[in-house]
């Protein structure tokens, strides 16, 4: 029997015309089936208590089996994302199914399928190298970049390192330098190992910069906690002080040391803070209140003083000297007991008053230069450096009164009220001088 050449078989098969299962195989009398081949026939098996026709059916099913098996495996490594192991897996085992396989159909057919499919698997391995070295490529850019940004953070200027914020973003590096060992693509050894010494390298650098770091700060802020405790308790004892003036300045002093000492911890620094702001309010608070209550007894005080230096201003303008200055020493007298004003009248109210004095002592002095010129011109010459000294001397108590140092108020005050008296004995002893 002629046995059809494989290509006359698929001549017969692309011209859609159904070859038979006896063009591939053959049944003897004995039962045994035989498949065709181009080396010649091959005995495939036996069906024993069948038709020939039904035993070469069966074995002409089995082959279909195989070839629908080929088919498929074609199909998924062409038209799928199959990867190219688990296909060359595939085509493995078909190989060792058709090996030898007792089946009848166009054996030739298939191996020309597995011959297919054996090219498809190497092409999809190609491509899966090329795909392979793009993702391994975009693994080092990805890893390259992470190694860049940790040794930028590494490399910054020690005072200008955010070092919370750098800190979490160089673990999060770390934690995509992770990610990527489990889940990216593998690196060849070589360069993986470079990009983590490089990437490992900055790590120890800034860890070990901001070890130095807050270990400095830690000494930094122990002084300061040691030197606000000092100015805190300092503070506490000056919270009952009476001594308005002068404990005010000190206070302000104290919050220039508080702000030269530096920063500590901030629960630390925040309750430091508060003891040291409860014993300013404390001082501060009664001081107010004293203050407030002093302001009322001023306000009360000006009212006087306003109502004298519109009595004083009646005097002008002089017609008998005597008389006018016998009215201004009686509204003087009054003037010094009215005690002190509100601080912003002070210099209105003295301002006035002294203007009054002048124009009297102007007024007296042209009198006595008409009847005894240099008696008189003598006399106020006294009277003028007396109260040149008794300025200078108002001047100095007021200094002392603001810098609130109790001993140099009161050596001012009797200075001045000694320069005082002197000056009284020498305007009566021109106003005598002139009877």
């Amino acid at each position: 029997m002629l046995v059809p050449s494989p290509a006359s078989l698929a001549g017969r098969l692309h011209g859609n015309v159904a070859p038979k299962p006896s063009h591939f195989g053959r049944v003897d009398d004995s039962g045994t089936v035989f498949v065709r081949t181009a080396d010649g026939e091959r005995e495939v098996g036996s069906y024993p208590g069948a038709t020939a026709a039904e035993a070469l059916g069966y074995f002409t099913r089995k082959y279909d089996e195989l070839l629908a098996s080929a088919d498929l495996l074609l199909q998924r490594v062409t038209h799928t994302d199959l990867p190219a192991r688990e296909g060359a897996e595939g085509l493995a085992k078909l190989r060792e199914q058709i090996t030898d396989a007792r089946v009848v159909g166009d054996l030739a057919a298939l191996d020309a399928r597995i011959a297919e499919i054996a090219t498809a698997v190497e092409a999809r391995k190609a491509t899966e190298a090329v795909e392979r070295d793009a993702a391994r490529e975009a693994g080092r850019v990805k890893r390259e970049g992470l190694v860049l940004e940790a040794e930028r953070i590494a490399g910054q200027p020690e005072a200008k390192i955010q070092w919370k914020a750098s800190g979490t973003r160089m673990r999060a590096l770390l934690d995509e330098w992770k990610s990527l060992q489990r889940n990216g693509p593998k690196l060849d050894r070589e360069s993986e190992t470079a990009l983590w010494q490089r990437f490992s390298a900055a790590r120890n650098s800034f860890d070990k910069a901001r070890r130095v770091y807050f270990a400095q700060l830690e000494d930094t802020q122990s002084e300061a906690r040691s030197a606000k405790e000092h100015l805190v308790k300092e503070a506490e004892a000056l919270a009952t002080s009476k001594d308005w003036s002068s404990t005010a300045t000190a206070f302000k002093r104290l919050m220039d040391r508080w702000r030269e000492a530096g920063r500590t911890s901030r629960a630390d620094d925040d309750a430091l803070w508060a003891r040291f702001k409860t014993a300013q309010d404390s001082f501060f608070n009664a001081k107010d209140a004293i203050v407030a209550a002093e302001n009322m007894e001023f306000k009360a005080n000006l009212l006087v003083k306003e109502g004298l230096l519109a009595e004083a201003e009646a005097i002008l303008p002089v017609t008998d000297i005597e008389a006018a200055k016998a009215k201004l020493r009686v509204i003087q007298e009054k003037w010094e007991r009215a005690g002190k004003v509100p601080r912003p009248d002070v210099e209105r109210l003295e301002k006035g008053m002294r203007r009054i004095e002048q124009a009297l002592r102007d007024n007296d002095e042209k009198r006595w230069a008409k009847t005894n010129p240099e008696a008189a011109a003598r006399a106020q010459s006294l009277v003028d450096q007396l109260e040149k000294a008794v300025g200078g001397l108002r001047k100095d108590l007021e200094k002392a009164e603001a810098s609130g140092n109790s001993k140099k108020i009161a050596d001012a005050r009797s200075a001045l009220e000694a320069r005082e008296q002197w000056l009284d004995q020498a305007r009566a002893g021109v106003q005598e001088f002139g009877g």
